[in-house]
């Protein structure tokens, strides 16, 4: 069966950097697409980023872009979410998908806190 575990997520400054992780299993990693998306207290999902299966094309929210990098390791199963530049307002709880946008496949996410 389909696993994502997401890892990385913790409290960062504003300004600061994270680095998030999704490893994937149980299927064809390098067959799909990949994303991002993160949902804030009270309020709806937001996909912020993906990426195709090689990793050759990436597109980003308006929200997030400039500041966070999507990225994959097709020999690790694992997509990344490079965050640089963190604002109290990206925090959230931080899910990866398999596929684009709108896939309702994903993992349990991983909580990021932008505090001072």
């Amino acid at each position: 069966q389909v696993q994502l575990v997401e890892s990385g997520g913790g409290l960062a400054q504003p300004g600061g950097s994270l680095r998030l992780s999704c490893a994937a299993s149980g299927f064809t990693f390098s067959n799909f697409a990949m994303s991002w998306a993160r949902q804030a207290p009270g309020k709806g999902l937001e996909w912020v980023s993906g990426i195709n299966s090689d990793g050759s094309h990436t597109y980003y929210a308006d929200s997030v872009k400039g500041r966070f990098t999507i990225s994959r390791d097709n020999a690790k199963n694992t997509v990344y979410l490079q965050m640089n530049s963190l604002k109290p307002e990206d925090t959230a709880l931080y899910y990866c998908a398999k596929g684009g946008w709108g896939s309702s496949v994903r993992g349990q996410g991983t909580q990021v806190t932008v505090s001072s």
